[in-house]
């Protein structure tokens, strides 16, 4: 009896630059990626003018995209007719994706969610040194080399704090998952958030003044658009109680910066930033000698040995869509608008 055929396997290709690919993929991520497709070369592709380039897009259905993508365009789409999934190894699709994916039927997927880990991560413990004063009590031990003095130290500690989330985004949910590991409240301030998903996910939803005025921690997590662009200004500062401490990891312009360095200025508020406007500050900026503001360069999201986990998010997706027809992080046409 004649055996029925082996099916084909989808091809693929890998479209990021060169760092990147041997940066994201681990020798075991690519293995399991190879189980499930087959990869057409080179690897990865840089750019879309090379003949061989053109020669692997032409029977192409999955492409794997990451960092240093080149720009995918119709005109590159018209080159991989059969395409039918862009499976991003990092997390905005913005810089590099045009619109017209979406309108070919292309589906796409993000590694947002596994970025949001490290970025999560980074911003409970800033919450948690926020609140327990540790630039200020570290400056003060640089500076006195004596023991800790609370005097004049804003009030200390997690314990029954009111934690504000500014945006209940991929990070901002895990935040909140990790918040939930403190005796704090929870408010958050997003007009996308459902009255439903608020009772799910445990928290009191509130708008932007109100959020201000009860928050102990202001924690950053919208994306960077119009309707965000310093979002919190001189206004919304004046309304955060004295002590209150504000976090960004998401993006430097959701903060008005000239505004936040006079109110850090007076010792009035503290601050975390790992985002700034500009990024980096200029060299003169004020922020950087205060002993309350602490500033990181943008290193909240997937760093070393964490960005092995944007690839393994990739080839988990692949292998779901091709076995199944699924996808766990798909990104639709309409999220566009509001996410990062």
């Amino acid at each position: 009896m004649d055996q029925d055929p082996v099916p084909s396997r989808p091809r693929a290709v890998i479209v990021m630059a060169e760092e990147t690919f041997r940066t994201v993929f681990t020798a075991d991520a690519l293995l399991r990626l190879r189980d499930v497709v087959d990869l057409a070369g080179p690897l990865p592709i840089t750019d879309f003018a090379a003949p061989s380039a053109r020669a692997a897009l032409s029977d192409a259905s999955v492409m794997l995209t990451g960092w240093g993508a080149p720009r995918i365009d119709a005109a590159v789409l018209d080159l991989a007719p059969r395409l039918e999934l862009v499976a991003h190894t990092a997390g905005t699709v913005k810089t590099f994706l045009d619109a017209e994916a979406f309108r070919r039927g292309v589906r796409v997927s993000t590694a947002a969610s596994a970025n949001a880990t490290p970025v999560a991560e980074f911003t409970f413990a800033a919450i948690v040194f926020g609140l327990k004063r540790a630039s200020r009590f570290a400056d003060q031990l640089r500076t006195t080399r004596r023991r800790r003095s609370v005097a004049g130290v804003p009030p200390i500690g997690t314990n029954g704090v009111t934690v504000g989330i500014l945006g209940a985004s991929r990070v901002g949910r895990e935040v909140i998952r990790l918040v939930r590991l403190l005796q704090a409240r929870i408010l958050v301030c997003d007009p996308y958030l459902t009255p439903e998903d608020a009772t799910l996910l445990g928290v009191e939803m509130v708008p932007l003044d109100e959020l201000c005025r009860r928050s102990d921690v202001l924690t950053l997590h919208a994306p960077s658009t119009p309707e965000t662009h310093r979002i919190i200004a001189a206004r919304e500062l004046a309304l955060l109680r004295d002590g209150a401490v504000i976090v960004n990891t998401a993006r430097g312009a959701l903060i008005d910066t000239a505004a936040l360095a006079a109110e850090a200025a007076t010792g009035r508020l503290d601050a975390y930033l790992d985002v700034t406007d500009p990024e980096p500050l200029p060299a003169d900026s004020p922020l950087y000698a205060l002993p309350n503001v602490v500033l990181t360069p943008h290193i909240a999201g997937a760093l070393g040995n964490e960005i092995h986990r944007l690839g393994d998010s990739a080839v988990r997706e692949v292998a779901h869509y091709v076995g199944r027809g699924a996808l766990v992080h798909e990104l639709r046409a309409e999220e566009l608008a509001y996410t990062a």
